[in-house]
Order: C-alpha cells, then sequence, then structure tokens
C-alpha cells in the first residue's frame, strides 16, 4: 500500500491539556488511551499535518457533547454563549499550550503560517500545524485580537460553535432540521469576514447556521471551507450541508472535511460506534459526486474519547484505513493524494496568499 501524507482539517486535541481534562502537555508526546491522538499514533497513521483548534468547553458545551446519543431521539441540544473574559482566558491558555508542544517536539512538529511551510513540512515529515479558533468567543467587538492572535499564528477560524456570539448565530444540534435555525450574521461578523480575508485566515463554515453560511458566501472573496461538516442528504442533522451549500463550496474553489464522529456518519444520527468503512466511503463518494474529487478531504473531529468514533477508525491511526478502502472502492494514487493532502494545501494556498 502507498502511503500518503494526511492533512486533517480538524482536530480537537488541544482540549485534552484545557480544564477540564487538563493532561500535562508532555502526554502529547506518549501514547495514551484518553484521547483519539498523540504524537506516536499521528506517525503510525501517517498524520503530516492539521488544523488544531482552540475549543471553549464549559458546562453546556460538555452536556451537549456528552449527550449527542439524544440526537437520534429528536432532542434539540444547545449551548449558551461564553463571556468575553473566560473566553480570553482560555484560549491564552490553550494557545500557549500550542506553541509549548511544538516547542517540545524538538522540530517533529511546526506552528505553520504560510503556505510554503506547509509543503515543506508535508514533503520532509515534520508534522505541520496550523492554529484554529472554533468560535470567534475570543474577538471582540474592536477586532483588535484578531490581529494580535494573527500574529500568533491564528491561520483559520470558525464564527462561532453551536452556540451564539457577537457574530452569528451556532446550529443547535438536531436531527430531520436543516441547517436554517436562525438568523444571520450580525453587523460585526461581516466585519470580522472582510478582516479575516484581508489578512488571510480561513472563515470555517462548519457549525455556523445557513443564512450565516450564505452571509459568508455573499462576502468572501476566497474558497469556501467547511472543516468538518458532511452531507445532510445522508444524515438530516443541523450540522450537515445541505446540496445547495455544497454546490457553493464547489462553485468558490473550496472543500469539506469529511467529519468521521459517527453521529455525522450514521443515516439516524445516533451514536453507535459499529459504523462500517462502506459507510464512511459512501460520504466521500457523496461529497465526490457532487463536488468533484478537487474539493473533499479529511476532517476528522478527533479529541478526547467523550465523542464516539467508528470502531473501523477508533483513533488517528485509522485514517490510512480509510485511504485504503477508497483505493479498493475505485480511487487511483492521483485522487488519493488529493484527498489526503493536495486539496487542503490549495484551498490554504489560495486564501493565505491574498
Amino acid at each position: 500500500m502507498r502511503n500518503f501524507p494526511i492533512f486533517d482539517g480538524h482536530n480537537d486535541v488541544l482540549m485534552s491539556f484545557a480544564p477540564p481534562y487538563s493532561q500535562p502537555i508532555g502526554t502529547f508526546f506518549q501514547r495514551n488511551t484518553d484521547r483519539h491522538f498523540d504524537l506516536p499514533r499521528a506517525k503510525d497513521g501517517h498524520f503530516g499535518g492539521g488544523i488544531f483548534a482552540v475549543f471553549i468547553e464549559d458546562a453546556s458545551s460538555m452536556a451537549l457533547l456528552q449527550n449527542l446519543n439524544t440526537l437520534s431521539q429528536g432532542e434539540k441540544i444547545e449551548a449558551t454563549a461564553l463571556d468575553f473574559a473566560t473566553a480570553q482566558q482560555a484560549t491564552m491558555h490553550m494557545v500557549a499550550n500550542f506553541h509549548r508542544i511544538a516547542k517540545l517536539s524538538n522540530g517533529q512538529m511546526k506552528v505553520v503560517r504560510t503556505a510554503n511551510e506547509l509543503d515543506e513540512c508535508l514533503s520532509t515529515g515534520v508534522v505541520a500545524a496550523v492554529l484554529h479558533f472554533e468560535g470567534a468567543e475570543p474577538i471582540g467587538p474592536d477586532l483588535d485580537e484578531l490581529e494580535v492572535y494573527y500574529q500568533a499564528g491564528l491561520r483559520s477560524l470558525g464564527v462561532v460553535w453551536s452556540r451564539p456570539t457577537l457574530f452569528g448565530e451556532g446550529v443547535p444540534f438536531m436531527v430531520n432540521h436543516t441547517p436554517d435555525t436562525g438568523p444571520g450574521l450580525t453587523d460585526l461578523g461581516k466585519a470580522l469576514v472582510r478582516v479575516c480575508n484581508q489578512l488571510g485566515i480561513v472563515v470555517d463554515l462548519s457549525h455556523l447556521n445557513e443564512k450565516g453560511f450564505w452571509d459568508v458566501a455573499r462576502i468572501s472573496r476566497v474558497p469556501l471551507v467547511a472543516t468538518h461538516s458532511n452531507a445532510y442528504a445522508l444524515v438530516p442533522i443541523t450540522r450537515n450541508l445541505t446540496n445547495a451549500q455544497l454546490d457553493a463550496i464547489k462553485e468558490s474553489g473550496g472543500m469539506v472535511g469529511v467529519n468521521l464522529v459517527t453521529a455525522f456518519l450514521n443515516a439516524d444520527a445516533s451514536d453507535r460506534t459499529d459504523v462500517a468503512m462502506e459507510t464512511i466511503v459512501r460520504h466521500f463518494d457523496y461529497l465526490i459526486n457532487r463536488m468533484g474529487i478537487e474539493h473533499v478531504g479529511f476532517g476528522s473531529d478527533f479529541g478526547p474519547i467523550d465523542v464516539p468514533m467508528p470502531d473501523v477508525i477508533q483513533d488517528i491511526t485509522g485514517l490510512p484505513k480509510v485511504i485504503d478502502a477508497l483505493r479498493q472502492a475505485g480511487y487511483g494514487d492521483s485522487d488519493l493524494r488529493r484527498i489526503a493532502y493536495e486539496n487542503w494545501a490549495r484551498v490554504l494556498r489560495k486564501t493565505w496568499s491574498m
């Protein structure tokens, strides 16, 4: 089997080193069973790099994530807004840990700020780490913080997680309901998108509601990206993307990272982990048939083990199994390279060079 470096569009491993988990950052360099991802297993999984999310977990978001199984029962799961001071403090801690991990890696991992740095890492085997905020809560109304975080390496930003911010509304988790769940971006949210374009920061559409999505689509001048979402046509949950949204992402030259969390893969949105590899391949097939091979990649959502992954994947070591399954389904090496890393490299280069 030919091995490609795999770039993964979304992981939450930084949560492991922040409350409530608060593991020592040194455990990132040791094999463990408390999360889906550490450096030894990343190497086993041919992980060439990825987008590392700063996600701030509080009581309401923790309850939401731990009750994803109720999605299949038709319940609506929501989280409340964070206050700015809490978000700032937590973000500073997680960004500092992100840089500490890269420094402690002794050259095995690099904080990537440019497309050339990304390409160099992918070609040399150094893990390329891209900093992402999953929700703009640590950014104030004057947007000054955005410039500061950009200088600290921020290159991807979700306007929201599934909770409201100053900038827009996140989608609550619901089954058999479209992403059309609330109002679009606020005026501040529209300004945020424009500044992200100017700086060269990806605007992540995952977790944003449908009206907010279309606001970004109208404003943004770079490829549209959903780092970790799947197709609503296959699993009708609010976090997935309608065909119209997929078409808009394709038209912009953007891409979707396939989310491997079981609730995004099972047709009934359940948290059953006995997901067949054929089901995962079906999600890739659908997106590729709808959008084209150049618009699809990985967006695993790996992190602490609270969120269930398929048994056939389990953790980051399972990514090459997906590549192998896609090969067996008829995808050739040129297509697999695009899925594995080339699509992400293209979209990031296009966005970061603006």
